[in-house]
């Protein structure tokens, strides 16, 4: 028998996509699913959605709850699972119908507890890759090419193994933003294997309103700062690797933060914490360069952006604006 594929959704304010993603779960060339939608106490109709598709699906299963935020909703569809492997979906984004059996087909073949692909599709990027590749990685491979990101960070992406996530006790448990890099990195950590594949699966929106991805807030910017640095001291593989990567990844969110501060307009309010990134910008600059195995190419935009990491703020700044403009809604 088929392996049965547990797919997570967590739902808040979601009710504009709603549609197009159910429509792209029930859709799935694999069809042994079930389909956990985990309406977060979403004040719109998004809950209503919700359950008019349970009606019209059996493999849907609705659960609503108070507003607890992503992490709470996630983790509610975690305990709800009853699949061999599971898969963890944005409620704004949507899927290509072999998502599931892209993903399911790579773990069969290779024996891994975890599969992932390392490229996307976006509401800015729809063209397919010309060649795919599966390749088999260490968990120390994986949790460095997640960190740095090769691999894109969110657990979307991917496909785990039940018991991986369940005898590790490996939950949304962070409080601070980023706890999708959270999660990743920790079913990384203790897999026994990965799957890795290049082709575009998922499709991640760019342009929803209610993301914190399109609003400039600080506080996003400290969160994950602590996030990270969370992640770095409680590493389990625990390599020259791994923690060249999360050296880098810190500094990285340094950058991020400066440039939240810039786009938000408000350095005099956070003049300690701006002067704190300059200075851990240039700080760190000598060691990520000799530390990260980029190229030339790359390790030139990190120094340029250590050099002069204001101007490369503004520049990023501009650059997010005008392809923010020219955006597009699926």
């Amino acid at each position: 028998m088929k392996p049965l594929v547990s797919i997570i959704v967590a739902i808040y304010k979601s009710e504009k996509f709603l549609d197009k993603l159910i429509k792209s779960l029930i859709n799935q060339t694999y069809d042994n699913i079930e389909i956990i939608l985990v309406d977060d106490g979403s004040p719109d109709k998004s809950g209503e959605i919700c359950d008019y598709w349970a009606s019209c699906d059996k493999r849907i299963r609705v659960i609503h709850k108070v507003n607890g935020g992503a992490c709470e909703a996630r983790n509610e569809g975690l305990k709800a699972v009853t699949g061999d492997y599971i898969s963890i979906i944005d409620g704004d984004d949507w899927l290509e119908p072999e998502y599931v059996e892209y993903l399911i087909n790579m773990i069969d073949k290779t024996g891994a507890q975890m599969a992932m692909t390392d490229a996307i599709f976006t509401t800015r990027d729809r063209e397919q890759v010309k060649h795919d590749r599966i390749k088999v990685i260490t968990a120390e491979e994986a949790t460095a090419d997640i960190l740095y990101p090769i691999i894109p960070i969110g657990p979307w992406n991917k496909l785990y193994s039940t018991k991986l996530i369940k005898d590790n006790n490996i939950t949304f448990c962070t409080p601070w933003s980023g706890e999708g890099l959270y999660f990743s990195v920790m079913a990384a950590q203790y897999a026994n294997r990965i799957a890795l594949g290049h082709r575009k699966i998922y499709n991640y929106r760019l342009n929803n309103t209610n993301s914190g991805l399109t609003h400039y807030n600080v506080q996003i910017g400290i969160n994950a700062l602590y996030n990270i640095k969370n992640i770095g001291e409680n590493l389990r593989v625990r390599t020259k690797k791994t923690v060249h990567a999360v050296n880098w990844h810190i500094w990285k969110n340094y950058n991020y933060l400066l440039f939240l501060i810039i786009a938000t307009n408000s350095i005099e309010e956070n003049k300690t914490l701006y002067n704190d990134c300059l200075k851990n910008i240039r700080c760190r600059l000598p060691r990520v360069l000799l530390e990260s195995d980029f190229g030339p190419r790359n390790k030139a935009k990190m120094l340029f952006t250590g050099i002069f990491p204001r101007t490369k703020a503004k520049i990023d700044l501009k650059n997010q604006l005008q392809a923010r403009s020219k955006d597009h809604m699926e």
